[in-house]
């Protein structure tokens, strides 16, 4: 007697259990389908995290189905509202395809492409923005260096910057060489500087050495070297190795294009 009530109570409990781990699954199931749904206002990762579970038939299905949603949205809304996030999730995502272009329907792709270069603006602001404010010339220093501008011809930015350090005004030779020009008066008539190019631009290589960002903004350097008669180019580089590396590297490239070709070999 004491057996059976035993076994039977036994099985009440593994009942009581196994509709307690039921209930219990069917509720996270419940709630993950919730979180990776799409109308969720943060479903990406989430939605990155079911789609590894499902097959590829489902996610093609998905997709279409997805597309076609968009496509009935296009023509009711114009111009979505996106947030700021929003825009950063769509940005981020973008870099992941080379279809992406083909795959954003409620947006142009010059609209990401602007939202990139507004990133790059906000980092490249910051990364130059002075560290503190400096205050504008006094009114007296600037008269004082258009003074000494007119009255000495042949004196240099660098001769009045290092007058106004006896005096104690402390100026940068920028700053000097920036009021001289209000002091000048006409540049002299003879041959310009665009003459001396224009009369022997077959004879002349011009380079040009900057700096730039990828879609990471992570630093790259360009380095061209441009015939100036015919603008052909003659070598470039792009490498986000240092400068040195890059100069050395076109030296020795440019000497070689400028013995096997018409192009004038400057030696260097």
């Amino acid at each position: 007697m004491g057996n059976s009530t035993g076994v039977v109570v036994g099985h009440t409990i593994w009942k009581a259990f196994a509709r307690s781990v039921t209930r219990a699954v069917r509720f996270v199931v419940r709630k993950v389908s919730d979180w990776t749904r799409p109308e969720r206002a943060a479903p990406l990762l989430l939605g990155l995290m079911a789609d590894l579970t499902r097959s590829k038939r489902d996610l093609l299905a998905e997709n279409a189905l997805l597309r076609q949603q968009l496509i009935v949205a296009r023509r009711q809304f114009k111009r979505p509202k996106l947030r700021p996030r929003e825009r950063l999730g769509l940005l981020l995502v973008a870099r992941l395809t080379k279809y992406w272009r083909e795959t954003i329907l409620l947006i142009k792709p010059e609209t990401v492409l602007r939202w990139h270069r507004s990133g790059f603006r906000l980092l490249w602001r910051r990364k130059t923005r002075a560290p503190c404010s400096v205050p504008r010339l006094a009114p007296d220093v600037v008269n004082l260096i258009i003074r000494l501008t007119r009255e000495n011809r042949l004196w240099g930015a660098e001769r009045i910057r290092g007058e106004l350090l006896k005096l104690a005004i402390h100026v940068s030779k920028r700053t000097v060489q920036k009021y001289m020009r209000r002091a000048r008066g006409p540049r002299p008539t003879g041959q310009r500087w665009a003459t001396f190019l224009h009369n022997h631009s077959k004879q002349i290589w011009t380079c040009d050495f900057l700096q730039t960002y990828d879609v990471l903004f992570r630093p790259i350097f360009a380095f061209f070297i441009v015939a100036l008669g015919s603008r052909e180019v003659v070598w470039f580089n792009v490498t986000p190795s240092t400068l040195r590396r890059v100069g050395s590297t076109a030296a020795a490239e440019c000497r070689a294009v400028g013995r096997g070709s018409s192009l004038p070999d400057t030696g260097q």
